[in-house]
């Protein structure tokens, strides 16, 4: 059977249109087109299957791309139903990747996608989210041995990889990639921060200038929201529940307050914690009228849609990716999304300069794992600080730009106690 028989795709007609979009974030994503040439001279993954599982778009589509190049036999599912782009999955396809996915699957299908990425037997797996990995862990322990380990992208993701770290379940070694410097502070901050704001105001056509915009979380992903809404003129108001954080967002010029307060002068709420019902009952009592409700955390759990459904009257959808919830007060509130990431599911996610470190250190995650997965153990380990600095290094390069180096004068100087 032929890639093209054994994948499963909405549309293979939709293929030209895909090359194009992957054409176009390649020509942005220097830092990955350089570590492409490595791959392409040393084949590290010769011989070997990798699994991937992120959002399916183009930018994604590039990395399964420079992993094949590397020599692997690539096989990629998305990680969220509504972030798929079915013309970028049948492009992969003519690419010579094996795609299982679709925009908008039912519930059964995409779980399905993620079984049959993992039924190709890889050796190597990227996860977004640890489905890859839960599943692994659960229902196809029979193919856990064929695994040497992986890297992770979120989170969410390495929340759940370190919870079965601590109750001894984790069958082979995970690369924190989301935990490495060139991922927190460029993706989740910047990345998370311009791409929320671009699927909200793409999908709303509303303007955010005046308005009150409330931000639950302020993690990296937070901090990025928070700042690209005030600079969009909005009044913001972070939620938390870390001390240190709050009094962090407060510092950061932002006023701080708990949900069931926020929630009654919120024009915009943006869950970003990675943990369930952030937004339930007791706040949907006290919102006000035309509240806009959305995520961008991983999971849509933190809008409680169960609490909302039974509370409205009736539901309609008014725009795409827009419902409406009408109470039987009147008051209506507006869910982006289905509460499942806006900025992909509404929007194309991270831009491509950005998703360029993400990606690199995904990519030099996977080499690394694949020579030291013996000596690693079975564990979350974090990307050695090497290969962080050789990604920004590159990013520099890419940008015409050079930094100063340590004289050994210095050098001694640093590392003596008794030098004044």
């Amino acid at each position: 059977m032929n890639i093209i028989e054994k994948s499963i795709v909405a549309d293979m007609s939709l293929a030209a249109e895909g090359h194009l979009k992957i054409d176009w974030v390649k020509a942005h994503m220097p830092v990955l087109n350089r570590i492409r040439e490595q791959f392409e001279k040393e084949q590290p993954f010769a011989g070997l299957k990798v699994a991937i599982s992120l959002h399916l778009e183009a930018k994604t589509a590039y990395l399964a791309k420079v992993v094949k190049a590397g020599g692997a036999e690539v096989t990629i599912t998305g990680s969220n139903p509504l972030s798929t782009q079915d013309d970028v999955c049948a492009a992969l396809v003519e690419d010579g990747i094996t795609v299982f996915a679709k925009y908008n699957p039912s519930p059964e299908e995409y779980k399905q996608h993620l079984i049959k990425a993992l039924e190709t037997k890889p050796d190597l797996i990227i996860d977004d989210g640890g489905d890859l990995v839960s599943i692994l862990h659960s229902e196809r322990k029979d193919l856990l041995t064929q695994v040497r380990g992986g890297a992770e992208e979120t989170t969410t993701g390495i929340l759940r990889l370190k919870a079965m770290e601590k109750d001894h379940q984790l069958q082979f070694p995970m690369i924190a990639v989301n935990d490495a410097f060139c991922k927190y502070l460029f993706d989740n901050r910047y990345g998370t921060g311009q791409s929320v704001w671009d699927g909200i105001d793409r999908t709303t056509n509303l303007v955010v200038a005046g308005k009150t915009v409330v931000v639950a979380g302020y993690g990296w992903c937070g901090k990025g929201v928070a700042m690209r809404a005030k600079g969009l003129g909005a009044n913001v108001v972070v939620t938390e529940i870390d001390a240190i954080r709050a009094v962090e967002a407060y510092m950061d010029g932002f006023r701080v307050m708990s949900m069931e307060e926020a929630a009654k002068i919120a024009d915009y709420i943006v869950t970003v914690t990675g943990n369930r019902d952030i937004i339930r009952k007791e706040h949907y009592a006290v919102m006000k009228d035309g509240a806009i409700l959305s995520n961008a955390g991983h999971f849509d759990v933190e809008v409680n849609k169960v609490d909302l459904d039974a509370i409205a009257v009736s539901k309609r959808t008014v725009r795409r990716n827009i419902e409406e919830y009408q109470l039987a007060d009147g008051r209506k509130f507006y869910l982006l999304a289905e509460g499942r990431l806006v900025n992909l599911a509404a929007g194309d996610g991270h831009p491509a300069e950005i998703m360029d470190m993400t990606f690199a250190l995904q990519a030099m995650s996977l080499k690394y794992v694949n020579e030291q997965y013996k000596n690693i153990g079975k564990k979350v380990a974090n990307v050695p600080y090497e290969l962080d600095e050789q990604v920004a290094r590159f990013k520099l390069q890419s940008l015409g730009m050079s930094i100063d180096s340590l004289s050994q004068a210095q050098r001694d100087y640093l590392d003596s106690w008794k030098e004044h």
